[in-house]
């Protein structure tokens, strides 16, 4: 078995599970939740996903679909070029601001103890949020974030349009509807969440 990925579905590991049906390698699936014995024992970080590949152990859904990408040669511009630089703050621009928005909201919904948890903060998140995802969708030309080709900050802004889904933000515009069930009709898209 060349890859396994440890993490349940319902979280970031998803991403990469999808781009590994994506790419069509052979893979091993362990679906434990952060900071079970199963994950412990590969990562003493104990978050997901974490990716195995042989003696390498790569967290971090994004360093992974990063790592996959480049190691595959797909759904990524080459390093050092402008196009890559591009792709590069995209991803991190989704990051920065609409992941960790949903991530913050999500902490002190049940991540957090309920003693440290801020629920008023929440309102602001999803506003926050809101405006991000409309300015992003303005900017985007293409079927897909670079172009006409998907890349790895598709696998990211779609995972992060159903996690905004299921925690109440709001649906964006009509552009990221489209975008999201086109991402989502994908075969390996349907193949990774029928897991």
């Amino acid at each position: 078995m060349g890859y396994t990925l440890y993490g349940p579905l319902r979280s970031r590991a998803f991403r990469v599970l999808w781009m590994l049906e994506e790419l069509g390698v052979d893979y091993g699936h362990v679906p434990a939740g952060p900071q079970s014995e199963e994950v412990l024992r590969v990562s003493p970080i104990g978050k997901v996903p974490v990716l195995l590949d042989g003696d390498h152990v790569i967290p971090d859904s994004t360093a992974i679909l990063t790592y996959l990408a480049d190691k595959h040669g797909q759904f990524t511009a080459a390093a050092g070029t402008p196009e890559r630089a591009r792709q590069d703050a995209l991803t991190f621009r989704i990051l920065d601001d609409l992941e960790s928005l949903l991530w913050t909201a999500a902490k002190h919904s049940f991540v957090l103890p309920e003693e440290e948890r801020v629920p008023e903060v929440k309102p602001a998140c999803r506003a926050e949020y809101a405006r991000n995802l409309d300015r992003l969708m303005s900017e985007i030309e293409g079927p897909y974030l670079m172009g006409e080709t998907i890349s790895v900050p598709d696998f990211i802004l779609c995972h992060c349009g159903g996690w905004a889904q299921n925690a109440g933000f709001p649906k964006g515009p009509e552009s990221f509807k489209a975008y999201v069930a086109r991402l989502r009709a994908r075969p390996a898209f349907v193949k990774a969440a029928a897991r």
